[in-house]
């Protein structure tokens, strides 16, 4: 349900549970479901600093996130939900945030806050889409749903520039926000609102892996296989108990800065989980709509104003963010901004409460959105929910009604007995959904080129549109993936772009060529300009080289780029890693 604030800065909220605005530190993992606490009940897990979180403040039994990621984060970074702002995907370029959305970060900066984002964005990698773009005076950490190394990682960046990095990834998020704070409590007097993003325990299910360190983690991966746990769990287990040692440092360090009686503390994650060792009765995971896939844990702590203890039984969710962080800290809303969100501080100030949103949403689909193939709408005493895959013809057969007062664990389907409910349910969330998705065209975005941010702009095979009989995307890590199998004439990948200045610029491709397949031509063109470059070996398919294959001539504005095969002697033409972009000075 839609809210038009129309409000500017207003306190008296705000004022009511503190005397001064508080210090915000968001902390979110990535895949840990509701069950993966000591405080949600798990008696196999040990996370004693976040369940101090749950102790000290308030838990919200009932807080919703999206079923994946990059929707959540989009939903947290707006308080809209995020089919509003042209995200809709985790990959193929449907994961970046428009450009056009007003992000908390921008309004806390605004209201005198100093920002600072550590660990994983995934609502945008090119320039206009950055963390640093959006609101935030520093940004460590990375742009895709995953990284693929966890201990030294190479798909890092620092506002915008790719850096190097030492140690643990969860150490590095961790260190790097303690060093944010403490940078911000002892050389200014601005309170700061700190984004932690842990990236763990998001696969690949990975301990410290360097030559010094692994034994390290190996201790904490044996005690849990000790305890039954299959070596899946006991990775997933592993990986929430090194970001609860990290939880535990920052919050030692609010203690030694004398800066934990005035900062909300906030600990959620980003979608349902991914372990099945123990989920307390709940059914799903991640990526679905049962409950199991987007109910989340959810603690506040803010000593001396968040009552400890206190539970919130109304189902809430992560498009709540924004407005409760601005009311806190007096930030002024645009009049004409559009919140799906409602301010969780009288849940907060209270330390209970049986109601708050009436409805609330849930949907996503692999590529497109649409209203009939995984969806959900809940009030706070029925759901309504439909989860049908790949294979399988969306119809009103195959939904499911619950009473979740009754049956949390979602077992018994009442649609036969309850058609009225269903109906009402089903009604809204249509309505929903058409509000939410009109107007707006869902597409990869276009690829700035010959940005003074970033030239050259390597360009992502997943952001290709192709058709050919061969033609594939191999999906391996982002950085790793790569358009393959193709090998009959025009056969085609085209990239949409967005060209900042018009001119001559350098192509290079990244590939991999079987000697055996070598000497294929492609042709890349881009309007009436073109230039062919004859394939070369490389020493297997899956070892990629960087040829320089001429200059081009791109128009300025919004245009094509395509790829096509001219000719190809072997089994395919090459595996197509990117495309680089360099503007000729």
């Amino acid at each position: 349900m839609k809210f038009l604030l129309l409000f500017s800065a207003c306190l008296s909220g705000a004022f009511a549970l503190a005397d001064e605005r508080p210090n915000l530190l968001f902390i979110m993992t990535d895949d840990q479901g509701y069950w993966d606490t000591g405080a949600t009940g798990n008696p196999h897990i040990d996370t004693p600093h976040i369940d101090s979180l749950a102790i000290e403040g308030t838990q919200f039994r009932r807080y919703y996130a999206a079923p994946v990621c990059a929707p959540t984060r989009a939903g947290v970074m707006t308080g809209r939900y995020y089919l509003r702002t042209g995200l809709y995907n985790t990959r193929f370029g449907g994961d970046s945030m428009g450009t056009g959305e007003t992000t908390m970060a921008q309004l806390l900066k605004q209201a005198g806050y100093r920002t600072g984002l550590f660990g994983k964005w995934h609502l945008g990698k090119y320039p206009g889409y950055q963390p640093q773009e959006r609101g935030f005076d520093e940004f460590f950490g990375h742009y895709h749903g995953h990284i693929e190394r966890y201990e030294f990682p190479d798909q890092v960046y620092h506002n915008g520039t790719a850096v190097e990095a030492r140690g643990y990834v969860s150490d590095l998020f961790a260190d790097a926000s303690i060093d944010f704070i403490e940078a911000t409590a002892t050389a200014t007097d601005d309170p700061f609102f700190c984004a932690l993003m842990f990236n763990a325990p998001h696969s690949p299910w990975l301990l410290d892996t360097s030559h010094y360190a692994q034994p390290e983690g190996d201790k904490i991966l044996e005690k849990y296989l000790k305890r039954g746990l299959p070596i899946r769990e006991a990775r997933i287990y592993s990986l929430i108990e090194r970001v609860d040692d990290n939880v535990g440092k920052v919050l030692a360090k609010l203690e030694d800065l004398g800066l934990a009686e005035n900062t909300l503390v906030i600990f959620t994650s980003d979608n349902g989980g991914v372990s099945k060792f123990w989920k307390g009765g709940m059914n799903g995971n991640k990526a679905g709509t049962y409950e199991g896939g987007v109910r989340a844990p959810f603690f506040a702590r803010w000593k001396g104003t968040v009552p400890p203890g206190g539970v919130v039984e109304g189902q809430v969710s992560h498009v709540d963010l924004l407005p409760t962080f601005c009311e806190l800290a007096g930030a002024e809303l645009p009049a004409d901004l559009v919140l799906d969100g409602k301010s969780l501080v009288p849940l907060l100030e209270a330390g209970e409460g049986g109601t708050h949103h009436e409805y609330v949403y849930h949907t996503w689909d692999r590529y497109f959105p649409n209203p009939d193939r995984r969806w959900a709408v809940s009030d706070q005493r029925w759901k309504l929910m439909a989860q049908f895959g790949s294979d399988a013809t969306p119809s009103p057969s195959g939904w499911r009604l619950f009473d979740l007062e009754s049956d949390p664990g979602e077992k018994k389907n009442l649609i036969q007995k309850e058609p009225e409910v269903a109906e009402r349910l089903r009604r809204e969330f249509v309505r929903w959904f058409d509000e939410v998705t009109d107007g707006i065209t869902y597409a990869p975005i276009r690829i700035p080129v010959g940005h003074p941010g970033e030239d050259p702009v390597e360009i992502e095979p997943s952001w290709a549109s192709w058709e050919g009989d061969h033609i594939n995307y191999t999906f391996d890590g982002y950085d790793w993936d790569t358009i393959d199998g193709w090998k009959d004439p025009g056969e085609t990948a085209t990239w949409r772009l967005d060209v900042v200045e018009a001119g001559t610029y350098t192509v290079k491709l990244s590939y991999g060529c079987r000697p055996l397949d070598a000497g294929g031509l492609l042709r890349v063109s881009s309007g009436d300009s073109m230039i062919e470059h004859t394939v070369q070996a490389t020493t297997t398919a899956e070892q990629f080289g960087l040829f320089d294959a001429g200059t081009i001539e791109l128009n300025k504005g919004e245009v094509g780029m395509t790829a096509e095969v001219v000719s190809a002697p072997g089994l395919e033409l090459m595996r197509l890693n990117g495309i680089h972009l360099e503007r000729v000075k």
